[in-house]
Parts: C-alpha cells; structure tokens; sequence
C-alpha cells in the first residue's frame, strides 16, 4: 500500500509540473474577407494533440511553455499558414491569422505585424518609396504627404512635424544617429539625403509620444534599417537629375554580406527653372556601404560608412519676380555680379556588435564617428528696382513698368568656416523574461566644432548707406555734414571653438498582456542626459534632464478591428551647438534644454471596403513647450537667440485613411490641422514660423486595366500660408502676415517591361530581372509656390517691402531602371 502511494504521489507530482510547463494560444481564424474559418487544423511538431477551430472560427491549443514552437494552421482550400512563437508558462497568448484560398493572390504581408503599430509608428513599404514621383525622391517624400509633417520646400529634404522645426528630427539608420550639415541655407544647396532608398529594408516613423530609448528631440522619429543582401544583384538607375549603382551580395559562406551604392545629382533642371537666372555648376555625389559579418549564431560584426561630397558653384544673374494685387501689381528687378562657391564635405562611419544569447538576451555595442567640412564663400552685389507696373490687360503698356518706388544695391560677403567632429560609443542591453521585456542603454559622445565666421551686408538706397538698426549716432544731412564711420547693415564675425560632452543613459520596460480578453500593451520608461559645454575662455556647469515617457495601446476583443493608444511624456531638448549660437555668432554656454509635455491620444480602425483592406488612423496630440530657444527661420537655415525666455504651445489633429482604392495599389489621403504659438520674453502670443494651419497630402496609384505594366502615380500636397518671417535682426511681432498657400501636384507614369511577373529567357532583354522606364511631371499646373520673403528696403519710406521667393517651376524628367 505504501508502494501505491509513493507511485500515486509521485504521478501526480510529475503532472503538476508537466501542468505548469504549459501555456495557451486561442483567438480567431479567418478569411481574406474577415469570415470564420471552421475545420481549420492547428498543430505543431511532437504535437500528441492537436486543435480544430469551430463555426466562429475560434480555437483554443495547450503548447508548452517556454519552448519556441511553430504553429501549423491548415485547411483543404487554404493556403498552410506558420507562426514561430514562445510563450511564457500559464499565460495565454492571443493570435488571429488570415488564411488565403489556394486559388487567391497571397499579398506581400498577410498578417500585419502590430509590434511598431502599437509603439505609434507608421510603417511605410519600402516598395513605395521609389515609385512616388518628387523632386527628392525617396523617404522624406512619402513622408510630406503624411498629416502633422510639413515642408514648403521641395528641394530639401527636411521637414517639419506638429509645429517643431527642421532641428527637433530623430533620424536612425540602423540604430545609429545621422547628422546633418550645419551651414546649408537654402534647399538647393543640400544635395542627396543621407538615407538611400536603393539599401532600405523597414522603415518606421513617428510623429511624437515615442519611447524613451529614442534620443533627446521634440518631435519625430524616423527609423530605417538597411537590408542584409541574400543573393547578388546589380541595380542602376539614370534619370535627367543623376542617378544611381548599387550592389549587393553574399560572400565568405554566406557569413558576409554587402550592400554598396553610388549616388549622383544635379539640381540644375530645378534651380533654373526659378524666376533668377543663373550660371549652376553643382555637384553632388556619395557612396555608401553596409557590411554585415555573421561570425557565429551568437556574434554579428556590422559596418556602416558614407562618403558625401557636395560642391555648390552658384552665379546668379538677374531676377524679376512680379507680385502684388491685380489691382496693385509691383515687380522687382535685380541685376547681380558676383558668385558663391560653397563646398561640403561629410565622412561618417560605424561598427556595431551584436551578442544574441538565445532569445532572452541581447547585446550591442555600437561606436560611430562623423566629420564635416564645410566652406560658405560668397561675394555678390546685386542692384535692385522696385517697381509698380500697369495692371491695365486694355492699355499698350500693360505690365511695364510705371514708375520705380525705390532703387539701391546690397553687398553681400561671406568667408565661413567650420569643421565638426562628433565621435560616440553606445551600448544597449535587451533581456526577455515570460511577458516582460526590458531595454537599458547608455551613450558616451563627444562632439568639437571650430568655425570660423565672417559674413556682412551692405544695403545701399539711391546712393544712401542704410545703417544698422541700433545705429545710435545722429544724421542731420544736409543741413549738419555726416562725420560718423559708415557701418554694413548687419556684420557677424566670431571665431568659436566649443567642445561638448554628453553621456546619455535609458532603461523602459514593456509588456504584452490580456485584460478581460482584450489585449493590452503597455510601455514605460525614463532617459536622461548630462551635458556641459567647454569654449576657449569658459567651462559650462554640468546640466542635466530627467525625461518620464510611457505608451498605453489596447485592442479590443471586438468584431471590428480597432487599436486605441495613448502616449506622451516630458520631453527634452539639451541644446546642439547650433542653438548655442546666438544672432551675433557668440556661443552662450549656459542656454537650458527645451522641454515639452506632450500627450497623444490616437486610434486605428482596419476594415474591408469593396472586399479591399483600408485603415482609419487619428490622432490628437498636444504639446505644452518651455524654456524655449526662439529662432528665425531663413530658407532652411535656422537662426537661434540662444536663450531661454520663450514660452509655447502646440495643438492640433492628424487623419489618414489608406488602403487600396486600385486593387493591390495601396493609397492614401491625409489631413491635419495645428495651431502653434509661442510667447517671446512676455510680449505676448504670435504664430510660430512653422504654423501651418492646415494639411492635405493625397497619394495615389493607379495601373491602365488593359495595360496593367502601364503604372500611374499622382503625388498632391496643400499646406496653408507660413508666417512670412521678418527681415533679419528685426522685431518678428511687427511681422505677421503669412505666404501664400503652398499647392504642388507631381505625377509619374512607369512602364514595367520586365519584372518577377514578366521575363524573358533569350534575347537581350534575358539578362534583365528588372526594367522599366518612366516620365515624371513635377509641378504639373506650374503654379507658384513662395516659401521665404526677400526683404527690400527703402531709405525714404523706412519700409521693408517683403518679395516673394518662387521655387520650382514645372519640369519633366525621364528615368530608366533596372536589376540583373
């Protein structure tokens, strides 16, 4: 009896811990039009028993727990489906695959992966990216058709998101932080992004609410990771701008692969197609590598380097902008000498190392360096006439010119120097245990700019030096002779050279969970940054910010799909050495990091229209900013007052709906409203220099149904008028008119003569994988979009007459693409 006993006992003790080395997954199988699947089969390997969902699609399978496994769900008219998952012991793990008929087309993603989706970002495919026609075609592109992201701009590749500006962008390409130059003025300056469309892999974007272990902005995230090649291919790309060659393969095994590529581009079909003419010589050109070495299962060496070269050779001729009322109508007429000859050159590299120990734990240590040099060298004298012209379409001398308001001249000189070198090295630590997954990381970087600064204006009108506006010395001509010195309009001349150190550190904790079955998300965590900034003369106190971030998703076990997120934080912003620089080029040490509270509310809500998937996503988002660094903004350059005594504030709404009006073309509409203020030293509330008050971005894609190779892609932006700035150094509160609405509209047609779908096995054309043509129409109603104001300046009047200037008009480009 005592032998029964011990056997009873002991069967039961092995059952228990057999019982609780088990977990659960159950949801809903379903159709491609969101219908039960009954009789569906789930197994997976060793599986003694199995599962079978029933009328509703439902099903329920006991796995074991702490082991990855592979989910097997099959039916006689489906396609088989696979999920590889590991679930953490008596918990329950929530899946509801679609399957596909075995007669139907499977779609590039059949599940959506919510992962990013619950983090707030926007995954964009990276097939798209190539196809939307721009002026800088790539991601910065797509992203301007997105609610909340702005840019009147289009040859740069900046932008702004939910009222923050060019400066308050996270940009990451593999999980390294990307620089930017730090004296380019003008859109056309700026050359090739550093992003290159032709290595992509994921790309993910968020426009506020993100996570703690994205670094210290205001505003955005925008992540990219670059593709780890797995058989060779040759891609070229020529079109009327530049164009492009990029290899990949695997070598060594398969333990190393490459992705190289060479970019080339000349701006020369846009710059000339603006109202001044011009002698344009740039050059524009990179090459870029990432080198992957998988040494073991455990340990993977990585290498990320990119070589930049932009010269920018710019010799303006003459101008003649019209503008005014049709009952008013006025011109200015500009006759320039001189040249610019700007050069920039970038280096960047970085290693990275990553431990993968199982699926528990992860370890990367990643150092990265980056140089800039850069050269602003200008000297240009322009004459300018202000002019009122006949606005009679009746009279012969319709358009000329009737009398001149005001004539002058201005000088303009620039020597500027700077070098910059920012060197780091990272480390990030991921562990999982059962539904909890923590991340720390901590960032030691060091980064020393010398520049040199000597630029001056003069402004001369009909024959009279204007002089500074806080010009104290009295002028009593004619009556009392004028010995005082004769000053320029505005002169800057420093030379800074600042070091500043930082060491960055995160921890945040996430977790997946079921609350009433209905799943649950949620993350929280905290950064902090310690900073101080050494000059020649002075050493900065060591300053430092707390920032608390946390996110909140929750889908609701309801028939229609929908996902809910709440998000925000107090975010910070310790100054860069471009907002330590004031108007006068001085570096002021102590200038605080920017701080915003910001919160984001937003919804998803995926659905079938005409058997088609489309998505509804919104979000309002609201920031509370203090201890703001105030600026001006000229072109792209961005101009600080390098203090603090600034107050602001953001509101606004971001609607996007997208799915796939065409069959199997996803497209897109958007639109967003904001409304951001901001209070200089107590003066009052004015609009920011980024208050775009209204949005709407319009994508799509579209294929001639008894030509299906035949693609039409239509990219449309509206963004309302921007507060038009103000000359410089002068009061911005007595300059609050806005520019003129910001419409564009660039449509493209491709051919696709061979792809996956189409090729040929003999001929010339069997050497091909890939090939197509196309033409690309950017600004197809020609219409004249202003994005910054020329100031013009009367010495009688004392008036600053602000001229619009025009960008782009339209242009036609031809492209050519292939693979083999």
């Amino acid at each position: 009896m005592n032998k029964k006993f011990t056997y009873s006992v002991f069967f039961f003790f092995c059952s228990f811990l057999l019982f609780s080395q088990q977990a659960t997954v159950k949801g809903y199988i379903r159709d491609s039009k969101r219908n039960p699947i009954e009789g569906v089969a789930i197994t997976y390997k060793d599986s003694t028993k199995g599962a079978i969902s029933n009328n509703k699609g439902e099903y329920t399978i006991t796995i074991p727990a702490k082991v990855e496994i592979v989910l097997q769900f099959s039916h006689i008219s489906y396609n088989t489906f696979y999920k590889r998952l590991k679930v953490p012991k008596n918990k329950t793990y929530r899946f509801s695959p679609l399957l596909t008929l075995k007669t139907e087309k499977i779609n590039e993603v059949t599940i959506q992966d919510r992962r990013k989706t619950v983090e707030g970002f926007t995954t964009i495919k990276k097939s798209m990216v190539k196809k939307i026609p721009g002026v800088n075609p790539g991601v910065e592109n797509l992203l301007m058709t997105f609610a909340g992201v702005n840019n009147n701009n289009e040859l740069s590749t900046q932008y702004n998101v939910r009222g923050g500006n060019f400066d308050e962008n996270l940009v990451y390409v593999n999980g390294i932080e990307i620089y930017r130059p730090f004296l380019v003025r003008s859109g056309q300056q700026e050359g090739l992004s550093f992003v290159n469309t032709e290595m992509i892999q994921n790309i993910n974007f968020s426009a506020g609410g993100f996570q703690s272990k994205y670094g210290d902005r205001l505003s955005s995230v925008l992540d990219i990771t670059y593709r780890k090649p797995t058989k060779t291919v040759t891609s070229v790309e020529l079109n009327l701008m530049g164009g492009s060659v990029t290899f990949e393969g695997n070598f060594v095994e398969d333990k190393l692969s490459t992705i190289t590529s060479l970019r080339f581009r000349d701006n020369s079909l846009f710059v000339n197609s603006k109202d001044t003419e011009t002698n344009y010589n740039p050059l524009f050109a990179d090459v870029q590598t990432f080198l992957s070495y998988k040494a073991s299962k455990k340990w993977t060496l990585d290498f990320l380097g990119n070589i930049s070269i932009n010269n920018y050779n710019y010799q303006p001729l003459t101008r003649r902008t019209t503008f005014g009322t049709i009952s008013n109508p006025q011109e200015l007429v500009v006759v320039y000498q001189g040249n610019e000859n700007d050069n920039f050159r970038t280096y960047f590299g970085a290693i990275n190392a990553t431990y993968l120990h199982a699926d528990d734990l992860k370890l990367t240590v990643t150092t990265s360096i980056y140089n800039t040099q850069e050269e602003e060298f200008y000297d240009i004298i322009g004459a300018y006439s202000l002019n009122e012209t006949d606005g009679d379409s009746n009279s012969n001398n319709f358009g000329e010119t009737v009398y001149s308001e005001g004539i002058g001249g201005q000088i303009n000189h620039s020597r500027n120097e700077l070098d910059a070198l920012i060197q780091n090295i990272q480390l990030k630590l991921s562990t999982r245990e059962d539904e909890n997954f923590y991340e720390i990381g901590l960032k030691i970087q060091k980064e020393n700019i010398c520049e040199n600064i000597n630029e001056w204006e003069i402004i001369d009108s009909t024959g009279f030096s204007v002089r500074p506006l806080d010009y104290n010395i009295s002028n009593n001509q004619p009556e009392t002779p004028y010995t005082g010195p004769i000053e320029p309009f505005s002169s800057i001349r420093a030379m800074n050279n600042v070091t500043i150190n930082r060491v960055f550190a995160y921890a945040q904790w996430s977790k997946q969970s079921e609350w009433k079955n209905h799943d649950l998300w949620y993350n929280f965590g905290i950064r902090s940054q310690l900073w101080n900034v050494e000059s020649e003369n002075f050493t900065s106190e060591t300053q430092h910010t707390i920032s608390p971030r946390g996110q909140i998703s929750i889908k609701p076990n309801w028939e229609k799909d929908m996902l809910f997120r709440v998000s925000g934080g107090w975010y910070h912003q310790p100054p860069s050495y471009k907002e330590l620089k004031n108007y006068e080029g001085q570096i002021i040490t102590d200038v605080k990091a920017q701080q915003s509270i910001h919160f984001v509310v937003g919804n998803e809500y995926s659905f079938l229209i005409w058997n088609r998937p489309f998505k509804i996503t919104s979000e309002i988002y609201s920031k509370k900013l203090t201890d703001v660094n105030a600026y001006s903004v000229d072109n792209v350059r961005i101009r600080y007052r390098a203090d603090n005594v600034t107050t602001a504030s953001a509101i606004g709404f971001d609607f996007r709906l997208n799915g796939e009006f065409v069959p199997g073309n996803e497209s897109w509409i958007s639109l967003g409203l904001l409304s951001t203020k901001e209070n200089i030293d107590g003066q009052g509330e004015i609009s920011r220099p980024t208050d775009q008050r209204f949005k709407l971005g319009i994508l799509f894609q579209d294929y001639v149904p008894s030509m299906p190779e035949l693609k039409v892609y239509l990219n449309l932006v509206y963004n309302s008028g921007l507060p038009g700035g103000s000359p410089s150094y002068s009061d911005p509160y007595l300059y609050q008119t806005r520019l003129p609405a910001y419409k564009r509209a660039d449509v493209g047609f491709s051919y696709i003569i061979i792809d996956q779908k189409k090729t040929y096995k003999t001929g010339f054309f069997s050497s091909f994988k890939e090939l197509n043509v196309g033409i690309e129409i950017f600004n197809i109603f020609d219409i004249q979009n202003s994005n910054t104001n020329t100031w013009v300046r009367d010495v009688y009047t004392k008036q600053a007459y602000g001229i619009p200037n025009y960008m782009t008009r339209r242009v036609v480009n031809a492209r050519l693409a292939m693979k083999f």
